[in-house]
């Protein structure tokens, strides 16, 4: 009989998922993963009382195939949404943090934007949008449809929180992909943001911006840890994968782990690891382009520093999401969230806890330092904007060397190579943030449809489960 198990090379999010959602429809998977752990960039630490995330902080819940995975697993009852008032969001202007307006009324009275600023935005809907061909960056987009003012204090901030990226490099279309889409359709941002909500509304989707934002008691580790139980063995920890050969029952997988071989038939595979290792990956099959461009994808580090203070040594209310911070303030750190207002249990009673980051395209090197002299930067600017003073009860700082990959103006190449990699190599399959978008949501439902796309490819029903047998790794 067929051996219709899958191969999954990387134990992130993305991998995590599709595992378990293959695993649902009765298709036996076995996980490579070439570190010690799973989880990648989800990791939580919990020390005397403080939580610690060390890469993101939260899911947005913008997909019901989210919800419905933490229903699956049984986490429902650890789910912890944000707190009510953790909406509050803050940017920094004139050394200060000012909220930002959540209303035409707030808007035209905030102080974050000048009187000119405020009347170029009323006329965003009468801009000529751009051809459907052209690639602009998100920098020039901004300035053409709202002006340079919105660009400096709204848009490079939004851009340093999400992607820690430049917004004169990043591509508008593959970046923020649904802005751009608002203007070929709708001509205007504005417009779009209305008669959009209601397409929205018909597929059970919400936006990024008022979708729901969500952790667990322990941390985000928490939906990782349970991923892992779920699939037991498996998750293959330390076997990086050295190759992928196409075969007669579909693909050989050779991986290597604790100085031995092993290689194992499948009938499919799915790529949920990073971009840089993707273009090393040795694919032995007819026809298949070359991923090595792949390689020249940008991740900028990016430090992740959490503080702890006792509530009485911080004068500012922390009554929010966090603050974000324009380049133009000149400030060390990218933004700081506001983690022990967005949800319980982040620090012991009478203290706060703050994360901030720092490095990204902005400030690269910054990134790179070492841990007592990431804790004085961001001390500096917490002083600066929130008034903390004191000293820190905890902290914690964690670097990733390659973070998030940027979608920069030329993406739409890399993204391309890949689907030709897909098309002239059935039964490999890609997914992850090096191609189906940035967030923690992205990669969980780019996991959930990777899965239904593989299944759909193999042609089998979770009846067949008891007849297909689990793949065994063989020592060469």
């Amino acid at each position: 009989m067929r051996n219709n198990s899958v191969a999954i090379i990387g134990a992130g999010i993305t991998g995590l998922t599709a595992a378990f959602r293959l695993q649902q429809r009765g298709i036996p998977v076995i996980v490579y993963e070439a570190g010690p752990r799973v989880g990648g960039v989800i990791q939580s630490v919990r020390q005397g009382g403080f939580l610690a995330e060390c890469g993101p902080n939260s899911i947005l819940e913008t997909s019901p195939k989210i919800a419905s995975l933490v229903a699956d697993l049984g986490l429902e009852q650890r789910r912890l949404y944000s707190e009510p008032r953790a909406e509050k969001r803050y940017l920094v202007r004139g050394g200060k943090p000012v909220e930002m307006p959540g209303s035409l009324g707030g808007f035209l009275k905030t102080p974050l934007f000048s009187a000119g600023a405020k009347l170029r935005l009323f006329r965003e809907p009468f801009v000529r949008r751009a051809a459907g061909e052209a690639e602009e960056s998100v920098a020039e987009f901004v300035v053409r449809r709202l002006g340079q003012e919105f660009l400096d204090y709204a848009i490079d901030p939004l851009v340093a929180g999400v992607y820690a990226g430049d917004p004169a490099r990043l591509s508008v279309k593959e970046a923020f992909p649904k802005l751009h889409a608002l203007e070929q359709r709708y001509g205007s941002l504005i417009l779009g943001q209305t008669l959009g909500a209601r397409e929205r509304k018909r597929r059970a989707e919400v936006s990024k911006q008022s979708a729901k934002k969500f952790s667990f008691d322990e941390g985000l580790q928490t939906l990782v840890d349970t991923l892992h139980q779920k699939l037991g063995n498996a998750v293959q920890l330390r076997s990086p994968v050295a190759s992928i050969r196409s075969s007669p029952a579909g693909w050989r997988v050779i991986a290597g782990g604790e100085g031995a071989r092993k290689v194992a038939e499948h009938s499919a595979v799915l790529f949920a690891g990073t971009a840089g290792k993707l273009a090393q990956l040795n694919i032995l099959a007819d026809g298949v382009p070359s991923l090595a461009p792949l390689a020249q994808i940008h991740h900028p580090p990016v430090a992740s520093v959490v503080l702890g203070f006792r509530r009485e040594d911080v004068a500012h209310p922390l009554d929010g999401f966090g603050m974000l911070i324009p380049r133009v303030e000149k400030c060390h750190t990218l933004g700081t969230l506001f983690s022990s207002t967005l949800f319980p249990g982040r620090a012991p009673a009478g203290h706060v806890t703050l994360t901030s980051y720092i490095g990204g395209a902005r400030n690269p090197d910054l990134a790179l330092k070492d841990p007592g002299t990431l804790a004085e930067l961001a001390r500096q600017d917490l002083r600066k904007l929130l008034g903390v003073s004191g000293e820190p009860a905890f902290q914690h700082s964690f670097v990733y060397r390659e973070a998030i990959p940027q979608y920069n103006v030329g993406f739409g190449r890399t993204r391309e190579l890949m689907a030709r990699v897909e098309a002239t190599a059935p039964g490999l399959f890609l997914a992850g943030h090096y191609r189906n978008g940035i967030s923690l949501g992205d990669s969980l439902v780019a996991g959930h449809d990777a899965a239904t796309r593989i299944a759909a490819s193999l042609g089998v029903s979770s009846e067949l489960a008891r007849h297909i047998e689990t793949p065994t790794l063989v020592e060469a």
